[in-house]
């Protein structure tokens, strides 16, 4: 059976806004035309633009790339600490949900004001932050995370080493990435069962796409890997109910 989907992690790269370089990297173009003729097939009902280490701070891309998609479309933008909250409401009217914060690639604001501009967005805004590392490196950082009001972790925190992390982050509510199978060291279909069995609510489904510098491309397999470690009931709650609800889909 097919569900819906609400792609919680997808990429649109635009050489008509500003990119920044990424120790020397420079990914290839993907607009949203080749967004929405790669996912033509997949029945994506809305999602998530996650702004990618070589956006920095421009918002241009992503309020640009919100308008086209449409309303069921949100954004994961990134800003410097130092933005104001009247810039946040901008951003805001525009669609944006969510801030990342990459530490693993940069390109983001740094983990040293993560907490504090967590509070501060979730305070105003009701935004949670996202955050893209190996979950090894957030031992020390994880009992602070899990005090957040909101937060999410990309790519099912990448490393086996890291999954104690992940789980006990996921026991205290944030949210999990069933993104990036082809950038992880683990089995993917266990990972995912346990996720589920700590928390129903975690887990969201995302594409990845394009899927740049990742060892393996998405590819729509994922989708089956899914629903078959999880069973159809379950899996529309990865596909769809749980990112649709914490991104506040239609607020």
């Amino acid at each position: 059976m097919q569900h819906m989907i609400f792609d919680a992690h997808l990429h649109i790269i635009d050489p008509a806004f500003p990119l920044v370089s990424n120790d020397g990297f420079l990914p290839d173009a993907f607009t949203v035309d080749d967004y929405v003729g790669q996912t033509a097939a997949l029945g994506v009902g809305g999602g998530a633009v996650v702004s990618g280490s070589f956006q920095s701070f421009d918002q241009s891309y992503l309020i640009t790339a919100l308008a086209a998609l449409g309303p069921t479309f949100v954004g994961v933008t990134q800003v410097p600490y130092t933005i104001s909250d009247e810039d946040l409401l901008l951003l805001a009217g525009h669609g944006i949900r969510a801030v990342r914060f990459n530490l693993r690639r940069g390109g983001s604001e740094t983990s040293e004001h993560l907490i504090d501009f967590a509070n501060r967005i979730y305070d105003l805004l009701g935004w949670h932050i996202e955050i893209y590392a190996d979950c090894k490196s957030l031992a020390d950082f994880s009992d602070r995370l899990c005090r957040l009001p909101a937060v999410s972790i990309d790519h099912l925190g990448l490393s086996k080493e890291g999954l104690p992390v992940l789980y006990q982050l996921a026991e205290s509510g944030a949210r999990v990435k069933a993104t990036g199978f082809g950038r992880v060291d683990f089995a993917v279909s266990q990972a995912i069962r346990r996720l589920f069995e700590i928390n129903p609510d975690a887990l969201m489904f995302g594409t990845d796409l394009p899927s740049t510098r990742s060892p393996r491309a998405f590819n729509p397999v994922d989708i089956e890997i899914i629903g078959n470690a999880l069973g159809d009931t379950a899996t529309k709650k990865v596909l769809w109910d749980n990112a649709a609800a914490f991104y506040r889909l239609g607020v």
